[in-house]
């Protein structure tokens, strides 16, 4: 799936959230939607969480 159909398609499902559970919940879904992006890159192993921590507390860089 391209770049282009990932944002249509993600558009579409928080257009739909907005319409149906108002405003809060369209922050809700984006929020869960975000939430289950970081773990899928997780899961696939694209994203190391160690380094990301390491990069918050300052142990190394960016």
């Amino acid at each position: 799936m391209s770049a282009t159909m990932k944002g249509a398609v993600l558009g579409a499902v928080l257009a739909v959230a907005a319409l149906i559970f108002g405003f809060w919940g369209f922050l809700l879904v984006g929020l869960f939607m975000a939430i289950g992006a970081v773990i899928g890159r997780v899961a696939s192993g694209q994203l190391d969480l160690r380094a990301v921590t390491d990069a918050f507390t300052g142990r190394r860089t960016s």
